[in-house]
């Protein structure tokens, strides 16, 4: 059987299939956000594929936390996804849950903005608008230097992913924040604007 090409809404269905949890499909959702983002950012061809590896990429976290990235190979091998979307989905977890290592840019950038997300929306929760529409990059930076803001969030990979892309911090987190704005309302980050 050859590997077919997964589009987006096999994507979605596969998300759903194995993760029920709100805040994860909506991280999911954020993630692949940001990853279109990027790819248009990059002028890449295949913005599709980055954002269908953005919404599955934590497709087997909810099932086996504490095996993460483990068997998500498994999951989208059985169901004839090609050998790339595999890789590129594995190394978000590099150093942390695998050793696979991100080498496309796609997969650098999927590694970096992965915990990103999550201090930016932690960042939006905080404001009285509770909202990505009006959060600025200054006040992330302000919340990034606070070690117990969002503690759980893993700064170290969020820097080293910055200069694997060759971008300063702050370009990601500005462009991460477009991102997620362009799905506000679905990652429930559109507050009370």
């Amino acid at each position: 059987m050859g590997k077919t090409v997964p589009n987006r809404e096999e994507a979605f269905k596969l998300l759903k299939e194995y993760t029920k949890n709100e805040s994860l499909i909506r991280h999911a959702l954020a993630v692949e956000s940001v990853m279109l983002h990027f790819a248009e950012l990059f002028g890449e061809e295949d913005k599709e594929k980055w954002g269908v590896i953005g919404l599955v990429h934590d497709l087997d976290y909810e099932m086996y936390p504490d095996e993460h990235c483990q068997w998500v190979g498994k999951i989208l091998r059985e169901k004839g996804w090609p050998e790339d979307y595999i890789h590129a989905v594995e190394s978000h977890g590099w150093k942390l849950c695998t050793d696979v290592e991100p080498r496309e840019r796609m997969e650098k950038v999927l590694y970096t903005i992965d915990e990103l997300t999550g201090l930016i929306a932690a960042t939006a929760l905080m404001r009285p608008s509770r909202s990505v529409l009006d959060l600025e990059t200054k006040s992330v930076m302000k919340k990034w230097k606070q070690k117990s803001f969002a503690a759980g969030v893993n700064r170290e990979v969020i820097e080293e992913g910055a200069q694997m892309l060759g971008m300063e911090l702050e370009k990601v987190i500005e462009e991460t924040i477009k991102g997620m704005r362009k799905a506000a309302e679905e990652i429930g980050l559109k507050g009370n604007i």
